[in-house]
């Protein structure tokens, strides 16, 4: 594409040009992307698309970018993010798509459907994740010093995670509150299954479930960000993810305590 043609494109559309980059850092930073990823990424798309004096501003809930037009006129868009997660395929896929797109910039169209593509790309079905929770629940109540018969409850228990995050998922509920029912949820099966017989230490079997539910990456991402300079965006995800773990905590200990199950 010439420079007369990249012109052209985001003096026809260039709003239209901006809400598909904005898209793109939305799915980095949905997704599991580091902030300096995000301001990176879309710094480097207005350049490709021939946008001057970017300024993007990022943080864990809000991605804010302002450009100017070759045509002088001044363009800024907002972005708020009100769902994350984990999704290191997607972002590997948004980071490809990047860097071909900064090599030849594509039409508006063309841009809207691969990213649609990336959205559209199927993850591991919930069999897979389900058997995914089970193994890591187990491995890890084995590795921390339990019994395999801890860590066939531990696996069982792990299957009640996934399946109460599920279900409490579909209830749109306070992020929080839903980290502390799953764990509710999940310490009474394993004091259930201890007192049938299957599996002896609550405190293996227990261990083996937090590591599927404690934010590890999030904490580390936002540790990631600070080292990077992007203060605000660390301290927010950092504080984000001890709540988390403190919630989990709570979860796990009304039941194992009020069941006499304590660890």
């Amino acid at each position: 594409m010439s420079t007369e043609e990249l012109v052209e494109l985001s003096t026809n559309s260039p709003d239209a040009v901006l809400a598909c980059i904005l898209d793109m850092g939305e799915l980095l930073l949905t997704n599991g992307g580091e902030v300096f990823r995000v301001e990176d990424t879309l710094h480097r798309l207005c350049a490709a698309y021939g946008f001057q004096k970017i300024n993007v501003f990022s943080i864990t809930s809000s991605i804010v970018l302002t450009v100017e037009c070759p045509n002088g006129k001044i363009l800024t868009q907002t972005r708020r993010i009100v769902t994350r997660g984990t999704n290191l395929q997607c972002v590997a896929q948004v980071n490809a798509l990047s860097r071909k797109l900064c090599a030849s910039p594509v039409p508006v169209a063309d841009f809207q459907k691969q990213l649609e593509d990336i959205r559209k790309e199927k993850t591991y079905s919930k069999p897979v994740m389900a058997m995914a929770y089970a193994l890591i629940s187990c491995v890890f109540a084995v590795f921390f010093g339990g019994s395999w018969l801890d860590g066939l409850a531990a696996a069982i228990s792990g299957l009640v995670v996934f399946f109460t995050q599920q279900m409490i998922g579909r209830l749109h509920m306070n992020n929080l509150l839903e980290n502390l029912l799953v764990s509710a949820f999940t310490a009474l099966a394993v004091v259930l299954l201890v007192r049938l017989g299957i599996g002896h230490s609550p405190a293996k079997i227990t261990i083996g479930n937090i590591m599927l539910l404690i934010p590890g990456i999030a904490f580390t991402t936002s540790l990631r960000d600070m080292i990077n300079g992007d203060t605000i965006s660390g301290l927010i995800g950092i504080s984000e993810a001890v709540i988390k773990a403190i919630a989990i905590a709570i979860g796990f200990a009304l039941v194992l305590v009020q069941m006499g199950g304590a660890l």
